[in-house]
């Protein structure tokens, strides 16, 4: 059975592009007859709050969009992250990194393309182990990763030139973003991974760890993301297009599903709708590739 998820970070509202795929990753696990999970990535403490989280929640609910299963929150399995760490560990695939504070805060949380991040260089490769209370690194092996995209079609990345060697605990106690999304998709059971394009170049390190956790590999589909009316990213502009913040100006919810709606495909034209009247027209083979713009009147 198709089992997909949508798994936001609990940091603030969730614009027009978060809904997108949160939409698009529902559609393809209704339109397959199969299930469907929120959960919150909350792993990164600082960053994120559980009041932003139900906010989020709501928002998902009033479109339409709701978990099949209770919402499974980060912050709540910490003990299921150390024992994927210890298995690692077992397996000779771990070593303690003495970087900077700073440079392990920048690795820690979700990366994406346009934060422009340098693979990390291995330097540390060949410490001795010393427990959990230094921070550690992922060491990959060798070799490029292929897998096939749902919309783009076949991929080929080699993890060691995008990302490097991957942090996945911090020296202060904190898991970090790609231990968190594997072994929670292994643990729900995860088949199919809808997410933007930002996060595509991460998906071949994420299928090594798989790999060395012995987990099974969902499909992936990496859709186009959101941007503004003149191609620029939505940047402060993301926090105006939320469903409350469109509501107060008029922008109705099935206004806001058939917009979306038809971006994935599933309308010839912008027409108001419910989430469920687009399960039957939607197929990834009408899904655009690339980037889609807000309506200028919305923006």
């Amino acid at each position: 059975m198709t089992t997909g998820r949508f798994a936001p970070s609990p940091t603030g509202v969730l614009h027009l592009g978060n809904l997108r795929t949160a939409l698009a990753s529902w559609l393809s696990a209704r339109a397959a007859g199969g299930r469907w999970l929120i959960r919150m990535e909350d792993v990164d403490g600082p960053r994120c709050r559980r009041d932003l989280g139900e906010a989020q929640l709501r928002d998902l609910a009033a479109l339409g969009l709701v978990s099949d299963a209770p919402v499974v929150w980060q912050s709540e399995r910490d003990a299921d992250y150390r024992a994927a760490l210890a298995a690692l560990h077992g397996a000779g695939r771990l070593y303690p990194c003495a970087c900077t504070r700073k440079d392990l805060q920048l690795l820690a949380s979700a990366p994406h393309a346009e934060d422009g991040l340098r693979p990390y260089p291995g330097r540390c490769r060949g410490r001795a182990w010393e427990g959990f209370d230094q921070a550690l690194r992922f060491q990959l092996p060798d070799g490029a990763v292929a897998w096939e995209d749902r919309l783009l079609g076949l991929q080929a990345d080699d993890p060691v030139v995008l990302t490097g060697d991957p942090l996945l605990f911090r020296r202060d106690g904190c898991f970090a973003y790609h231990l968190a999304v594997v072994a929670d998709d292994g643990a729900q059971g995860v088949t199919e991974v809808v997410r933007g394009a930002d996060l595509r170049p991460v998906t071949a390190t994420q299928i090594r760890l798989q790999e060395a956790l012995g987990l099974p590999r969902p499909a992936y589909a990496h859709l186009g993301l959101v941007a503004a009316p003149d191609g620029s990213r939505l940047g402060k502009r993301a926090g105006a297009l939320g469903v409350e913040a469109l509501a107060g100006r008029g922008i109705a919810l099935p206004e806001i599903l058939g917009w979306l709606g038809w971006s994935l495909g599933c309308l010839e034209r912008p027409e108001a709708c419910a989430a469920e009247d687009l399960i039957g027209a939607f197929a990834w083979s009408r899904v655009p590739e690339g980037e889609v713009r807000v309506p200028a009147a919305w923006a």
